[in-house]
């Protein structure tokens, strides 16, 4: 048996990437999972390697000053929130150098100084989209194995960190506004009153297995149940009341027999309400869009900060009312129809053929006449032959995963030779990469990093390139 090392009073020094912190023993960096810069600590070595450790701590010698009572009663056990032990001024200071640190030590970049980080408005009840899951064998704290108490194992809340088949049950989360937690607890109530099975990961039994929730800035509320089966004798009086409860505008249920929550390939059966609701975003003064938002959509996970997001892409862009923009990895168009009035034409392309259909119907239903979408692979898509068709754009806007743009989209973002790059993404790490491919071609004008997501280690940022 391998013998566990640990590495006894290790001091804390920074915050390093994917919200790791960092330590240096024997000249010896070693990554420790939580933690705050100042803290010294024993960790225990789970993973060596040839440069590097990565370990996780057991015990606690001195608190650091920079470290603030977590408001959750769920911190350190839920996989969310992992920042929640630190002021969010500091968050801040950590999101803005790992955007500096990503530009200079993976990107190689020249780039001028990184602007400071927009803050979110709201350090709480920041996120528009919940996504719980079903467990007959929730996770039990450590407080309850040693109470010895017969306990009810039914729960539902979210995955432990690195077990697909453990569900930590929530009470309260501080991520999303009402009526998301009322609900949650309402209907695993309603569940276990009635004796309705929950499901079993591991074993694949049981009938209730996911809820979601959408909550929109209108007010509006969207509950998706996914089931096992087609049972209509549970599932119609649990909807019933749980409408006559709540009055939710969209209720809508999904059954999947299959082995994964996913739900992208299954019908979504609207049971009562609109199958939407809706979301608005204000442009500029006066100026109100309209975003219809299904159970399949994409829509950016801070309503409010998104808007500001979408107002500094529209800014670095620098459009005049006569340019063709391209919007690549588009989704539901939501940046190309926020930014159509000020340009000629925008075209969107998208990989997902119902993201299209979304934003088709968005550009309709606020009048938007000048943008057009196109659904494929953007690899694929975007060619000599497209540009030539559809006109070689002088701004192209690119909002890609996080892993990323293929190396065939940056040739061609090169090949294109666009006046404007407008570069949007949530991991610098991967946007360094494709900068420094990009920078033979364009210089990097501004950096303006956008904080989405609160009292986690992610990012979002924006890059404004000029061709050279």
């Amino acid at each position: 048996m391998r013998k566990k090392i640990i590495l006894e009073k290790v001091k804390i020094s920074e915050v390093a990437a994917e919200g790791k912190t960092l330590a240096r023993v024997d000249n010896r960096v070693v990554f420790i999972r939580g933690g705050a810069p100042g803290d010294v600590v024993d960790v225990r070595v789970t993973n060596k390697r040839k440069n590097y450790y990565e370990g996780v701590p057991i015990a606690w010698h001195e608190l650091s000053d920079l470290r603030t009572e977590p408001f959750c009663e769920h911190f350190g056990t839920c996989g969310g929130c992992k920042w929640q032990h630190l002021p969010y001024r500091i968050q801040l200071e950590f999101k803005h150098k790992q955007v500096a640190d990503a530009f200079a030590h993976l990107g190689g970049l020249s780039f001028p100084p990184v602007k400071p980080i927009i803050a979110s408005p709201q350090e709480r009840h920041y996120r528009n989209k919940l996504e719980f899951t079903f467990t007959d064998s929730r996770w039990l704290t450590q407080e309850e194995i040693n109470s010895a108490n017969e306990l009810d194992r039914r729960g539902l809340g979210f995955h432990i960190p690195g077990r697909f088949d453990r569900v930590l049950n929530i009470e309260q989360c501080h991520l999303q506004a009402e009526p998301s937690n009322s609900i949650r607890n309402w209907l695993r109530h309603y569940a276990r009153q009635h004796d309705i099975p929950f499901y079993n990961l591991r074993h694949h039994t049981g009938f209730l297995r996911n809820l979601i929730i959408r909550t929109a800035t209108t007010g509006q509320t969207m509950v998706i149940l996914q089931v096992a089966a087609e049972r209509p004798e549970i599932t119609r009086p649990l909807l019933e009341a749980l409408q006559q409860e709540f009055a939710v505008a969209s209720l809508n249920y999904v059954v999947n027999p299959k082995k994964n929550e996913t739900f992208y390939d299954l019908e979504v059966i609207n049971f009562a309400g609109q199958p939407y609701i809706e979301e608005q975003m204000e442009v500029e003064e006066g100026r109100v869009l309209t975003y219809r938002i299904g159970p399949k959509s994409f829509f950016q996970t801070n309503s409010r900060q998104a808007v500001t997001l979408y107002r500094q892409v529209l800014q670095m862009a620098g459009l005049t009312g006569s340019e063709t923009v391209y919007d690549l990895y588009t989704g539901t168009g939501t940046i190309a129809n926020f930014i159509a009035h000020r340009a000629g034409r925008v075209v969107g392309i998208e990989s997902v053929p119902e993201a299209i259909e979304d934003a088709n119907l968005n550009a309709r239903l606020n009048n938007i006449d000048n943008t057009i979408f196109f659904a494929g692979d953007i690899k694929d898509l975007l060619s000599d032959d497209f540009m030539h068709t559809h006109g070689r754009p002088q701004v192209i806007i690119t909002d890609p995963p996080r892993a990323g743009m293929h190396k065939d989209v940056v040739n061609m973002l090169n090949r294109s030779r666009a006046d404007r790059i407008v570069y949007v993404s949530c991991n610098p790490a991967t946007q360094a990469r494709d900068l420094a491919l990009l920078a033979d071609q364009y210089a990097i004008k501004e950096v303006q990093p956008v904080d989405m997501f609160p009292h986690t280690h992610h990012v979002e940022n924006i890059v404004l390139l000029k061709l050279k």
